[in-house]
């Protein structure tokens, strides 16, 4: 698992029946949508929610995703996501670690590319620096 260095950030979530499979595990693409949930906190807690990146003309398509499953999760587990986001030219890879308690559950990590609303690439707004600068 590739660890990309700064800011970090938390999201707990409490995993919904409707979320595991008939063997009482989360599906496992669930993951994907975990990750979602935590890059939108992410972005909300440094003031840029992804509407308004939307509004400003910024996109953020996932170009790669990836998951190593490690432990299973179950109904109403209480899951933490600790994410970190590294800027490399026009992309964005973020870094996922889904735990409960000390067991780490998925690792994984998601890349974006910046689009314009024209799907033009974009370099990244000056703003999507919060996401990786130290908090003070």
């Amino acid at each position: 698992m590739i660890t990309v260095p700064g800011r970090v950030f938390h999201y707990t979530l409490h995993v919904p029946y409707a979320h595991t499979d008939q063997m009482r595990f989360v599906y496992y693409a669930n993951y994907l949508v975990y990750f979602e949930m935590a890059r939108a906190a992410m972005l909300r807690e440094v003031g840029l929610p992804y509407a308004e990146l939307e509004k400003k003309g910024v996109f953020l398509p996932v170009v790669e995703a990836h998951c190593l499953y490690k432990a299973p999760a179950h109904f109403d587990d209480e899951l933490k996501v600790v994410s970190r986001c590294a800027i490399e030219g026009p992309r964005l890879r973020v870094t996922y670690e889904v735990t409960r308690g000390d067991t780490l559950i998925v690792a994984g990590y998601t890349v974006h590319v910046c689009l314009s609303a024209a799907g033009k690439v974009l370099r990244p707004a000056p703003e999507l620096r919060r996401l990786v600068e130290s908090q003070n």
